[in-house]
Order: C-alpha cells, then structure tokens, then sequence
C-alpha cells in the first residue's frame, strides 16, 4: 500500500474528502519528521512510537582479521510497534473491521462518497492507446542510435570445421 491507496482507503474509512485525507497525512509525516528530528518522541497509542535514538561510541571488532576497532558515535530513527498493534497484525481476528470498499480500494465506493478520484490505470482512453502504440518503434530506434554509437562491431574469422571426406561406398 502507498501513499495513495492508504489516502482513499482512509477517504472511504472515515467519509471524509479525498483531498483533505491527503493533506492531513502530508502534514501528519511533517508534524512527525519535525518533532523527531528535534529529539521529541513521538507515540500514538495503539499504533507506533517514533523517537531518536543516539548511539554512543563503542570498541568492536573487525570480522576479517579479529583488530579491534573504534565505532563512532550514530544517531538513529526507531519506529517501535505498539503492543495493541502488534497482537492485531499477528492475530487478524483482534485487527479493527474496515468499511466495505476501503481495502482492498474500491473506486466506486471512492466516488460515491464524493470523493475525487483518479481514472483507474487499467482503464485507458483510446488517446492514450494511440499514444503507447507510437511509443514503441521509438524504442527500436533508441536501440539502433545506441549500437551506433559504440562503434563498428569486431571481425572475427569464423572458424569452420574440417571438410568431411568424401568416402565411398562400394
């Protein structure tokens, strides 16, 4: 699931405006990257903790040849599952019950809740076949253009196998 499809899935979900949903999770990604960065965790109970992690400078070891080495000192993002979260995806039972049509998404649910949504890719306009059918002998051509370029191909003599005599059969 990407962006996109989590946006519709929530649109239908919750019967709210695909274009609001949308801006809502740009800002919620926002809200969230800023606070971390700062140091703040972040925890949404029932779902995940974000928080930064600082690492201290430690002595390790090389793998290869046994040395001992230095590791410097690392900052790190974690994104920690809540336990409520974490039963869910493991038992599907406990999991919360979706609307019918928002997943798998269904454009029509998506529409007639007055949502705005995309053309589906599977449905292709009769412009738009037109345009994929020319698209292709332009790729041939690219090919060709590049073959060019590398330069005249390397003869070889061709080794031919020994001639078969000719035998006789009486």
């Amino acid at each position: 699931m990407n962006k996109r499809d989590l946006a519709k899935a929530v649109a239908v979900q919750s019967d709210v405006d695909l274009k609001t949903v949308t801006s809502v999770l740009e800002g919620f990604t926002d809200v969230v990257t800023h606070a971390v960065s700062k140091g703040e965790p972040v925890a949404i109970a029932g779902f995940a903790k974000f928080a930064k992690v600082e690492r201290a400078a430690r002595m390790g070891r090389n793998p290869a040849t046994g040395e001992a080495i230095r590791i410097k000192a690392s900052k790190k993002a974690r994104i920690t599952p809540v336990k409520a979260f974490k039963d869910a995806v493991l038992s599907p039972a406990q999991a919360p019950k979706l609307l019918k049509g928002a997943w798998p998404i269904n454009e029509d649910a998506v529409r007639a809740a007055g949502k705005s949504a995309p053309a589906a890719p599977a449905a292709r306009t009769a412009a738009a076949k037109k345009t994929a059918a020319k698209r292709a002998p332009a790729k041939k051509t690219a090919a060709k253009k590049t073959a060019a370029k590398r330069g005249p191909a390397k003869k070889t003599a061709a080794r031919r196998a020994p001639a078969k005599k000719a035998t006789r059969r009486r």
